[in-house]
């Protein structure tokens, strides 16, 4: 994944059909018709889900026969991640500092 496109990663995170989609993927590749199975809403829906994953980089496809197979894109998934890793230390350093500043004032 392109840094430029972390951010396109967490814009498609944020509709609730998209994450589910990729909790589905997270267990292994899977076509539109058995992804659509799983979820409330069309076939044709899960499709344009999947294009908007496929533009932010987190996932890909393949064809197999007539079908697409869809995967999650462990390169795009590990860079949100090193993000998310990111904003945590730096929220715990937050947290140390300010529980250090409140010790120090305190006699």
């Amino acid at each position: 994944m392109v840094a430029n496109r972390a951010g396109d990663g967490w814009d498609a995170l944020a509709d609730g059909t998209r994450r589910r989609i990729i909790a589905r993927l997270a267990d292994g590749p899977l076509p539109v018709g058995q992804l659509a199975a799983q979820l409330p809403v069309t076939r044709s829906a899960v499709s344009q889900h999947l294009k908007v994953l496929k533009d932010a980089g987190l996932v890909s496809e393949r064809a197999a026969g007539t079908r697409r197979i869809y995967r999650l894109n462990p390169t795009a998934v590990a860079a949100l991640r090193d993000q998310l890793d990111t904003y945590w230390r730096r929220a715990l350093d937050g947290y140390i500092e300010t529980a250090e500043a409140h010790t120090k004032e305190d006699p």
